[in-house]
């Protein structure tokens, strides 16, 4: 993913009311209920099947790094799937998401008027049918580039045209992005 899909995986990653299994072995017991066998872990991990059950029975305690990371991914994925469902569905219909961002946006507007871009940093609060937008993108698999158009429609909303209250028929545009967090 990119910068704005990641972004929004993390946010509702902070929904979570527990925290993820520490140790591999805890780890890998997770994934094993959690795939029903230990065949299916391994193939999802890359691994062989004899070292899932050792990871299992706690012979092996400490993965590679590159498995290590894997493995936590696998477990981040999959962790606590009612509470991320519960906490999208909040922001999509009640509370909305909070966007931290610093990047450059341009815009296209009447002429006569200055559009040149210039890097900005916001913290803006986006309305509760941007955040069900993002979501919906991202679960349809939508590219960094949709996320960050949908992003910018909703900045463009709330920050530049004030809800509709004033600039009129301009366009925002969402580039060099530094960073971007969301929050729930």
């Amino acid at each position: 993913m990119g910068i704005v899909g990641d972004g929004l995986e993390r946010a509702v990653q902070q929904a979570f009311t527990r925290p993820i299994p520490k140790s591999a072995g805890a780890q890998m017991r997770y994934l094993v209920k959690q795939f029903k066998g230990t065949r299916p872990v391994a193939e999802a991990l890359g691994i062989s099947q004899r070292t899932v059950e050792r990871y299992v029975k706690d012979q092996i305690r400490r993965p590679r790094a590159d498995l290590a990371q894997r493995l936590e991914d696998a477990v981040r994925e999959r962790w606590q799937p009612r509470i991320r469902a519960q906490a999208k569905q909040q922001a999509a219909t009640s509370t909305g998401l909070v966007i931290d961002t610093r990047a450059r946006f341009g815009f296209t507007a009447a002429p006569g008027t200055t559009d040149d871009a210039r890097l900005r940093h916001l913290t803006i609060a986006l309305p509760p049918q941007y955040a069900a937008r993002l979501f919906d993108a991202q679960e349809a698999g939508a590219s960094e580039q949709q996320l960050r158009n949908i992003a910018a429609e909703g900045l463009g909303e709330v920050y530049f045209r004030d809800n509709g209250r004033r600039a009129h028929g301009l366009e925002v545009e969402f580039a060099d992005v530094e960073h971007v967090e969301f929050d729930l």
